[in-house]
């Protein structure tokens, strides 16, 4: 079996993300839990992958990857927002979550590439990448 160009992903990373339904669920427990690691409030995790005609977020949930075209993204944004701010996501501007407004799937947060320690992740690279690859 042969791989055609639309399976060479052009760009490819680990995700932490959760719903904006989700993280407005949280509870104060699961918030400070939160500040201290991310995976208490992020709760889905898989790999991210840009291809030439779709975002994959690899094991989003019970059925499998979500797979999102074009036109299924309303919006992409890198901002801290009061279901995800400052005091949770770091003091670094690098902290900020990646935040894509879907049709299939309404808000999703998303940290990529996120360092524990460091609290950085590499969501403005991916936001100006999924904005890019929005425009072609």
């Amino acid at each position: 079996m042969t791989m055609s160009a639309d399976s060479t992903p052009r760009a490819v990373g680990d995700y932490l993300g959760a719903t904006a339904g989700e993280l407005d669920r949280k509870t104060t427990p699961d918030r400070l839990a939160g500040a201290v690691s991310q995976k208490a409030l992020f709760l889905r995790r898989g790999r991210i992958a840009l291809h030439r005609d779709r975002l994959v977020l690899g094991d989003w949930g019970d059925t499998g990857d979500l797979v999102l075209s074009r036109a299924d993204i309303t919006s992409v944004e890198v901002r801290f927002t009061d279901l995800y701010g400052r005091l949770i996501g770091g003091l670094l501007n690098a902290g900020k979550p990646l935040i894509l407004g879907t049709v299939p799937a309404g808000k999703l947060y998303l940290l990529v590439d996120r360092k524990e320690l460091m609290e950085t992740t590499t969501d403005r690279a991916w936001a100006a990448r999924i904005r890019s690859w929005l425009g072609e």
